[in-house]
């Protein structure tokens, strides 16, 4: 039983480890790029002003527009009555005077030479298809236009350069009737003529009834014309002679002529306008789309609602109110429209009205079409700012990007030599750059010698360091090199120096790769721990994964030294797990981070405990007991702890599980661990002689090894379990 309270103690409770810095909560913002934010709040204050601009400007021009279309549709809807009614006057006064003349002359009209007379009557107006003259002893006498000349009369089609035509119904007594046609052109030149028996007698139509009824010039309600097969109305006049009814003066209008009329007359390029009657029948309509029935001599107007145009019977539909003039607006489909609706009854003594509608797109288009223009532009001149703005952010973002890619490797403590300086013609970025680069030296150079789980806790925290620390359990780790005074006789200062800074870079290296933290360097000797400042779960298993990684990277330097016929160099480590204070010592003006307590000395200690053993790495029963059975140990001996009533097991580690193949245990190692137990466990159990002939037996399969051979000799000496006083056994060249 070895008794380590009198081991050496090294540095017992050595200082110098990373300063601990207690990271508090940081409330995590939402941010945005430097570019991305340029831009958007140029966007944010650019666009909605342009947007209100164009807005404010289309509304402006919107309601001039609208009150400018309301100003035409109302000029434009009492111009078309003017002269709608004026037409219709111009039709009653022909009439009128041509009434007066048969009135005057009453044989005029009753004999063939009227008819050039009434050819000179039907020019004065486009509206009218014929002028007729019906007398009382059924004579009929019109002229009139052809509507088509191709159109067959009688069977017989009009002569080529037909237009115009005589129509003469002339009753003879004994003799038959005949509907006589006769074809002139515009110089009333005849061209032929066509005649056909007929039962028409004028003074049986309509529009001479009505006439005879009126005492004055006559407009008839619409009506069947038997000789055209078209739908019009008529303006008469009865004339008479001495007291007596002489006959009837007529012409007829045509509602398709006065469709065209209407077409050709348009307050806008798609206006529309209806003429109705009081009924809502249509009479007329600019789009020339209305069909009209006819059943023999009765007409069948469309109303309004039924037009194949559902705007137009939509827009009937929104009138505010029957009755006198209005004008009014309503929307459809995403489009506004103004309807004016007016009445023809005291002009005309007909209830009819006349209906205009009109987008109000007509009237804004040019408008819509320049606030278009406005936004085009606008949003041009926006992008060809965005891409000004783009650049000049690039000349700040992009440096300001490396150099924030560059800061994280500093914060991250990584190696940033292979970013290039960042230069900028911002003076501020410049300035910036030139002092993050002096940042990055300083934190390299401060790393060297300060632990770097500090160093990052430093640039990550935003808390002051303290004096001050805690409990934890950890494992910590002593490292020291065999017989270095003998080592320092034989080499060169300076190739000694170079071989400690080997073997402590392979130290640092291995300790850092297993998350540990470097204590301090002491001479040839290191102290690392792990679990701080970071929590580490299996903290023992890192350790000792960092130890048996440290021994096989000696093992290739000391062949490296064997080839170069250099001595080489043993490095025993020590291993406990227990709880230590950590944390900050020191005074104001510097401070240490490290770690307290009786674990850190038992750890030293334990690296000492190799030397009488001939092992290199010795653990705790505290270690192997975090590690578990990923670790491939054998037991060395039973020891008295300082503080401990009970003796407590040391192990040689000799191999790891799951580790990587460098450290896994070879089958021999496992079978020598295997043999050695048994060793130790007759020797535990008081079977000394057991316990000798096991330990002899792993003597002859591996003749150098310091356990065994230490239990053989101590055993032969007494005669019994031998237990040294691991106090008597002094390592001259431990000056930890």
């Amino acid at each position: 039983m070895r008794d380590l309270t009198d081991l050496p103690s090294g540095s017992q409770g050595g200082l110098g480890a990373p300063g601990h810095v207690t990271r508090g909560p940081q409330s995590r913002r939402f941010t945005l790029p430097l570019k991305l934010t340029i831009m958007t709040v140029f966007v944010l204050t650019t666009v909605p002003v342009l947007l209100a601009n164009i807005q404010i400007n289309f509304t402006s021009a919107q309601n001039v527009a609208r009150a400018q279309a309301v100003e035409l549709v109302e000029r434009f809807r009492s111009e078309t009555m003017r002269e709608i009614a004026a037409e219709f006057h111009a039709l009653k006064s022909i009439i009128s005077n041509t009434a007066e003349l048969g009135r005057k002359a009453p044989d005029f009209l009753s004999d063939n030479g009227s008819l050039s007379y009434l050819f000179g009557v039907l020019q004065h107006s486009e509206t009218m298809v014929n002028v007729y003259v019906g007398t009382e002893d059924g004579s009929f006498r019109q002229a009139r236009r052809l509507q088509d000349p191709t159109a067959p009369i009688h069977g017989t089609v009009p002569p080529a350069a037909s237009k115009y035509a005589y129509r003469l119904v002339l009753p003879a007594e004994g003799q038959p009737v005949l509907d006589r046609y006769v074809f002139i052109d515009s110089g009333q030149t005849e061209l032929g003529e066509v005649a056909a028996e007929t039962g028409y007698d004028p003074r049986k139509r309509p529009w001479y009834n009505v006439a005879v009824a009126a005492e004055s010039t006559v407009i008839t309600d619409p009506e069947v014309f038997w000789a055209f097969g078209l739908v019009g109305f008529t303006v008469a006049e009865a004339f008479s002679v001495d007291g007596a009814l002489a006959g009837v003066v007529a012409a007829d209008v045509t509602l398709d002529s006065f469709s065209r009329y209407l077409a050709q007359k348009s307050v806008s390029p798609n206006s529309l306008s209806y003429l109705l009657d009081e009924n809502g029948l249509v009479l007329a309509a600019s789009d020339e789309t209305t069909a009209y029935g006819s059943d023999n001599d009765r007409v069948a107007l469309p109303h309004v609602a039924d037009v194949e145009n559902r705007l137009v019977a939509f827009a009937y539909g929104q009138r505010p109110f029957e009755g006198e003039e209005e004008v009014y607006e309503f929307d459809l489909a995403g489009q506004s429209y103004i309807v004016g609706l007016s009445s023809f009854e005291e002009d005309l003594g007909k209830p009819w009205r006349l209906m205009v509608l009109t987008p109000l797109g007509d009237f804004t288009g040019e408008f819509s079409k320049n606030n278009r223009d406005m936004l085009l532009l606008g949003f041009g001149a926006i992008v060809l700012q965005l891409a000004i703005i783009y650049v000049i952010a690039n000349l700040l973002s992009l440096p300001l990007q490396r150099l924030a890619r560059k800061v994280a490797r500093i914060q991250n403590l990584e190696d940033s030599s292979d970013l290039p300086v960042v230069r900028s013609r911002v003076r501020e970025v410049a300035a910036l750059s030139r002092a993050i680069e002096t940042l990055d030296t300083a934190v390299q150079a401060f790393s060297r010698f300060v632990p770097i789980g500090l160093v990052r806790q430093l640039l990550g925290s935003d808390q002051k360091l303290e004096l001050g620390g805690q409990s934890r359990f950890l494992t910590i780790l002593f490292c020291d090199v065999e017989a270095f005074s003998t080592l320092a006789e034989r080499v060169a200062s300076r190739d000694l120096l170079l071989r400690i800074s080997s073997l402590l870079g392979v130290v640092t290296h291995r300790v850092h790769n297993d998350l540990g933290t470097i204590d301090k360097f002491v001479g040839d000797g290191v102290m690392a721990f792990w679990g701080a400042p970071a929590p580490l779960d299996d903290h023992a298993w890192h350790a000792c994964v960092a130890a048996l990684s440290i021994q096989r990277d000696m093992e290739r330097l000391n062949a490296d030294w064997r080839d170069a016929d250099e001595p080489e160099m043993r490095l025993r480590v020590g291993i406990h797990s227990d709880v230590v204070l950590v944390g900050n010592v020191g005074s104001n003006e510097r401070l240490s981070y490290t770690v307290l307590g009786d674990g850190v000395n038992i750890a030293s200690r334990l690296e000492g405990a190799n030397k009488p053993y001939g092992t290199l790495i010795c653990i705790s029963h505290d270690t192997y007991r975090e590690a578990g059975d990923r670790l491939c140990v054998r037991p060395i001996d039973e020891v008295r702890v300082k503080g401990r009533r009970t003796l407590v097991t040391i192990y040689e580690l000799m191999g790891a599980y799951g580790a990587g193949e460098d450290i896994l245990p070879s089958p021999e190692i496992v079978a020598l661990a295997r043999a050695t137990r048994d060793a130790f466990d007759a020797l535990v159990a008081g079977d000394h002689a057991l316990a000798l002939a096991r330990y002899r037996a792993v003597l002859e399969s591996h003749p150098d090894d310091g356990v065994a051979a230490f239990h053989v000799r101590n055993i032969e000496a007494a005669n019994a379990p031998a237990s040294p006083v691991l106090s008597n056994v002094e390592d001259s060249d431990a000056e930890i």
